[in-house]
């Protein structure tokens, strides 16, 4: 059963990292020379500021090493290339949120094996969990990395194709991300039925508090209206496909248990973010 899964599970992921691809240009890359003050605020929330939210709720709540490793692993996790249509929804800043997208996905192909090789040293090697850090660097080569530049390439060389592929598989990635939701809910049903009380309220934690601080970097700075409202959108929208295949990957930590947070918060993400965009498209 579990193998099945994977097999459901890499194949999505790998989809929705080469319709992310088909968004993006090269000239998305130079977005930070713009609007670097925009791009650094977000950059941080994302990639600072979520693992030590999680940090922080994982310790307070005295989770399990399977579940607080499952809530580290969800805040390294940047979102897709939905962000980017949440975004458009919410009339935020496109281009920011796609150059957001495109850094992001990148650099935490480096940083999410740094982070969880440190969590999981602290938390799980007691239990037995140990990260083979080659391995996770191998799947996000042919799952992630090869996908976004096989999509770039083909928006280079083959625009009107691109915009024609990406059409269709956008109106796939949050049906698919439920599909998957759905999947691993069935199968760890017993351990989610049981722990749903403090893990809904740790990754509800986790999406509520970096809304909050992304709001609050915003503010500090003085964000325009609709840079705020992408960067909000950019740091409460997590890849939970990614922390599914990494938590499920027969390679990597091969734990359904450990995806447990990822399936939860792709629950409860999606109706706090539809929430906001509903509210922010209306003001």
């Amino acid at each position: 059963m579990q193998f099945n899964s994977i097999l459901i599970v890499l194949p999505i992921l790998t989809v929705l990292m080469f319709d992310l691809g088909l968004s993006l240009r090269i000239s998305d890359f130079v977005e930070i020379f713009r609007k670097p003050k925009a791009m650094v605020a977000g950059l941080f929330g994302q990639l600072v500021l979520l693992p030590l939210i999680a940090l922080a709720i994982g310790t307070v709540f005295r989770l399990e090493p399977e579940f607080f490793i499952g809530l580290m692993l969800i805040a390294c996790c940047p979102g897709g290339s939905s962000s980017n249509i949440f975004s458009k929804i919410a009339k935020g800043d496109v281009a920011l949120s796609v150059s957001m997208t495109a850094f992001s996905s990148i650099i935490t192909l480096f940083t999410l094996p740094l982070i969880m090789q440190i969590t999981t040293a602290h938390a799980g090697e007691t239990v037995g969990i140990t990260l083979p850090v080659g391995n996770l660097l191998k799947q996000n080569l042919f799952t992630m990395l090869l996908p976004i530049v096989a999509g770039i390439c083909i928006r280079r060389w083959a625009e009107n194709a691109s915009l024609k592929i990406d059409k269709v598989l956008s109106k796939c990635a949050f049906p698919a991300l439920m599909l998957l939701a759905g999947i691993f809910f069935i199968q760890n049903k017993a351990v989610i039925v049981t722990r749903f009380a403090t893990l809904g309220m740790a990754t509800g934690g986790l999406i509520l508090g970096s809304i909050l601080a992304a709001a609050a970097i915003c503010l500090i700075l003085r964000l325009k209206q609709t840079e705020r409202r992408t960067i909000v959108i950019e740091v409460g929208m997590q890849n939970a496909a990614q922390a599914i295949a990494v938590a499920t990957s027969p390679i990597v930590f091969n734990n359904p248990v450990i995806a447990t947070p990822a399936i939860i918060y792709a629950l409860l993400m999606n109706v706090v973010l539809l929430t906001y965009v509903a509210v922010a498209s209306r003001r």
